[in-house]
């Protein structure tokens, strides 16, 4: 049988086990978001080289500013945390015990892979370090961008625990129940941002980090509980445009939603009110799209890379950094090699980072067929080796953060 024999009799079999009342719309969206992590990361993220051929963390946007736009269109965690709310609801609907019970199942699926990834690298630091001899600059290196996707699980968990308030809120205030977040980032952006800045302290800014990112999640629940119209889609579509805009234009918000190197300002850690307009439009767009999007869905051709996307979202955003630093970590011993170690400065950086593409890719692929087992239930596990798992992932914790 040939590949493209094997691929479409794949997509019939998924296209046959899908049931009907399946939103396949919210999975592209979910898949669409998930992509973008891993995309955006091994596009933006380079590596210098010290003298000692330790890897140290670069990103082309220092050198190319005028670049920043692509972080507008790879900056989709708004559209992760939109569907996120919005599968949540379906789910609590669907609960058969207790809320205590249905948020245990579910904080349970988000902290496995996360203690998965934490426990082995803790256990390869050593065997790289003494064994083969990377330097500790580079294992710190790595070790951040291993731990940088994860604080959206952090976030993403502590808004799922508050899913039975967003849903009273919904219930109650429909689409306006998310107004307040858009209120309060604004509240302290004034503070942190405004003549008075220089006597407001920096720990101000944290306090945008649980409102920043509920804001799409309480608009998802809206949608799920029925409250969220065109109309109320087309507002957020052209007035979440429209703050962007204003803020970039008027208010001098950094361009980049990511941070640049040597930047003093950042707009996603915590976030911004720029991340929150950029959210907003993402999320009235999504749903004016969304009649779309599942019918395009509804081809088994599309529909099968779907489903196996969203069946290791997990794995996808705990790993994908991991892929990029199993092909950059052996190439430093080489030296400097273009678009995977070296100052990514230049034109041709950027046409030979596009090409290594491909190659994080597959190496994701390979790393997630034995990493997806920790999406799974650990019944094979007792509790010594969920205790070990447990230390050693803190001690990763400890290295990376450089407590």
């Amino acid at each position: 049988m040939s590949a493209l024999a094997l691929m479409s009799r794949t997509a019939r079999r998924i296209e046959d086990a899908t049931p009907a009342h399946r939103d396949r719309a919210v999975d592209g969206l979910r898949a669409l978001a998930l992509l973008a992590v891993p995309t955006g990361h091994w596009l933006l993220g380079g590596f210098t080289l010290s003298p000692d051929g330790a890897l140290h963390n670069a990103s082309p946007l220092g050198a190319f500013p005028g670049f920043a736009p692509v972080s507008w269109v790879l900056q989709m965690l708004g559209i992760f945390f939109l569907v996120g709310g919005y599968a949540s609801v379906l789910s609590y609907r669907r609960r058969k015990g207790s809320t205590r019970a249905w948020l245990g199942g579910r904080l349970a699926r988000l902290g496995r892979p996360v203690l998965g990834v934490t426990a082995v690298w803790a256990a390869l630091l050593p065997l790289l370090h003494f064994g083969l001899g990377v330097p500790v600059d580079t294992l710190r290196t790595a070790s951040t961008l291993v731990v940088q996707p994860l604080w959206f699980v952090g976030v993403y968990t502590v808004v799922t625990a508050l899913t039975p308030y967003c849903v009273r809120a919904a219930r109650r205030l429909g689409v306006w129940a998310a107004a307040p977040l858009l209120g309060s980032v604004a509240v302290v952006d004034l503070l942190r941002y405004g003549p008075y800045a220089d006597a407001v302290p920096s720990w101000l800014s944290l306090l945008n980090v649980l409102p920043g990112w509920l804001f799409a999640y309480q608009l998802g629940v809206s949608w799920g509980e029925g409250r969220v119209t065109r109309r109320h889609a087309w507002a957020l579509l052209l007035g979440g445009a429209a703050l962007f805009a204003a803020l970039l234009l008027l208010f001098g918000y950094p361009a980049s939603m990511v941070g640049v190197p040597g930047e003093a300002r950042t707009n996603s850690h915590p976030p911004s009110l720029l991340v929150l307009a950029l959210a907003a439009a993402q999320s009235g767009a999504a749903v004016l799209l969304r009649d779309r999007i599942g019918a395009l869905l509804r081809r088994p051709a599309l529909w099968a890379p779907v489903v196996v996307v969203n069946l290791s979202a997990m794995t996808v955003l705990c790993w994908h950094q991991t892929a990029m630093l199993a092909a950059a970590v052996p190439a430093a011993y080489a030296g400097e090699v273009p678009g995977l170690v070296g100052a990514p400065d230049s034109a041709g950086w950027i046409l030979a980072r596009l090409a290594w593409m491909p190659v994080f890719a597959g190496l994701l692929v390979l790393i997630g067929r034995y990493a997806r087992r920790f999406e799974s239930p650990w019944t094979g596990a007792g509790p010594a080796r969920r205790a070990l798992a447990g230390v050693l992932a803190a001690g990763f914790g400890v290295f990376a953060l450089g407590l």
